[in-house]
């Protein structure tokens, strides 16, 4: 996939070429950067003049931009044999393999480009993969990664390691990916032709500072992805809202109260509850930002079985393989740059334990029970309040 300007034979890096493809299709600059900052084919009247003085045509403009329609399907169809000769060719090419750096009983951590071991591993082998890959933000990473490509460089090589993804996730396998809503716009379009979509989960976590002209970010974007019917899904149940200072309801239930799940309220697809990771003394990556284990206990839990197996892709601070080595299931895994932060966290994994021991003791119940013993104390309904009602109007 090309830039439009690249597409029409423009550097986008050479404003004098700009101008001066402008003045010669006689379209305003202004029109001609909007095509290109937000990758859309120009409109008719354009394409008629693009076609007229440059010899490219609106297929062809379809093809170098990568907005694949009807059109576009109907030719790649057409030459599909030709097409398919020239992708083996290029492909099926044998590297040499790599080897994992670390091991532990249940999972393997790879050090190098992720699209290398990829490519070597084979179909429908994964039951779940979680990919957070860099934003493209200009951030500094250890392994000298350049997080401030073009917007299409960044897309393409994105395109890349998804259909990989898809390729090595098993059926009834799940996909989910961490990252800026601009950008999981983009994925989820793709993602749309390929696998089937479950949710798009936003995660209350302000990544910025106030933006002049926009609305503040304030939130994550988590995309879920499952190929076909998904094998597990076995969300946890959350605990019921209260006030933290005197254990009333934060929610009117009405008169349904009696219909609430003893085991907890059903999980929505927009999380306040999980904290960024900022403290000294819970971070364990010296660069970027890293994700909270909160995060990937829920996505494991919700989406694997003990002993499945978890890949992915962007090793980062090593939080999918510590969660998955935590909680049974096996994992590969692979990070471009040093590794020493990982294994060290995997030397001291009992602080891991003890956190997610702290986060999950108020899962899958309705109060958890000091909060049920504070509100029994005030004369708060609970759970338990209806469950006697039931047995003193039981029949005999």
């Amino acid at each position: 996939m090309r830039s439009f300007y690249e597409s029409i034979g423009v550097n986008p890096r050479n404003r004098k070429e700009a101008i001066e493809i402008s003045k010669l299709l006689e379209i305003p600059i202004v029109m001609l950067d909007f095509y290109n900052e937000h990758q859309i084919l120009p409109f008719e009247n354009h394409l008629t003049i693009i076609n007229e003085r440059l010899h490219i045509s609106e297929i062809s403009l379809k093809i170098r931009m990568g907005i694949i329609d009807s059109d576009v399907r109907d030719l790649l169809l057409h030459n599909e044999d030709y097409l398919l000769k020239q992708y083996a060719q290029k492909y099926n090419k044998v590297e040499s393999l790599l080897t994992p750096s670390f091991q532990t009983e249940l999972g393997k951590l790879f050090q190098g480009d992720c699209l290398d071991l990829l490519k070597q591993t084979g179909s429908e082998t994964y039951d779940l993969i979680f990919a957070d890959p860099p934003f493209n933000l200009d951030k500094f990473y250890l392994s000298n990664y350049d997080d401030n490509i073009s917007s299409i460089e960044y897309l393409n090589w994105c395109y890349e390691w998804i259909n990989e993804c898809v390729r090595v996730l098993k059926t009834g396998g799940s996909l989910f990916i961490w990252n800026i809503p601009k950008w999981n716009t983009f994925f989820s379009n793709y993602l749309n032709n390929k696998l089937l979509f479950r949710h798009w989960i936003s995660v209350d976590i302000k990544f910025s500072l106030p933006i002049g002209g926009k609305l503040y970010p304030s939130h994550y974007s988590l995309l879920y992805y499952s190929k076909g019917k998904p094998t597990t899904f076995r969300p946890d149940r959350m605990p019921m809202e209260v006030c933290k200072k005197c254990f009333t309801d934060l929610k009117d239930y009405g008169g349904y109260k009696n219909k609430m799940n003893s085991n907890g309220v059903n999980l929505t697809d927009v999380w306040y509850d999980i904290p960024p990771v900022r403290h000294n003394k819970y971070k364990r990556r010296k660069e970027a930002n890293e994700l909270n284990i909160k995060l990937l206990d829920r996505i494991i839990e919700m989406s694997s079985k003990e002993e499945d197996l978890i890949f992915d892709p962007f090793g980062g601070a090593g939080t999918t393989y510590i969660a998955a080595e935590i909680k049974n299931r096996r994992w590969h895994g692979i990070e471009l740059g040093p590794l020493d932060d990982i294994i060290k966290r995997f030397e001291n994994i009992e602080e891991d334990k003890e956190l997610l021991r702290k986060y999950r003791r108020n899962y899958n119940s309705l109060f958890p029970i000091e909060i049920k013993n504070k509100r029994m104390q005030l004369n708060l309904w609970t759970d338990e309040s209806f469950n006697e009602v039931e047995v003193k109007h039981s029949p005999l």
